[in-house]
């Protein structure tokens, strides 16, 4: 049996287009601005039969067993209406300490993607 772990797709976003790109800004308080996209060197297809349908977002602390979710994003229009959900997303979560952030994205077509950022 295969663990969902290998299905797991990797890559350099700067070459993939299924990769997803993560940006950090430390702000004050402890807070942690972070930006997740895909598709931003080379566009990802954005219709019906071809999108990515969401990203999310870990943080795993350096001293931490486990990543934390802090952020998921879901890109639910495809067209409908003449209207397309782009796939970026931006949020803050507060965390003290540096670490690792983490993020999958799914293509419909071409499964889960993932990348990661250290924060320091």
């Amino acid at each position: 049996m295969t663990k969902l772990t290998e299905t797991v797709q990797s890559g350099d976003w700067k070459a993939e287009k299924h990769v997803p790109e993560l940006e950090f800004e430390k702000l004050e308080g402890g807070k942690i601005k972070v930006t997740a996209c895909v598709g931003k060197e080379i566009a990802h297809p954005n219709g019906f039969e071809h999108h990515i349908a969401w990203i999310k977002v870990f943080f795993k602390a350096e001293d931490s067993k486990f990543p934390v979710e802090v952020a998921s994003y879901q890109f639910p229009a495809h067209g409908e209406g003449e209207v397309f959900s782009e796939p970026v997303a931006c949020g803050v979560f507060k965390s003290e300490k540096n670490g690792t952030l983490y993020a999958l994205s799914y293509c419909n077509i071409h499964g889960l993607w993932e990348n990661s950022l250290e924060v320091k």
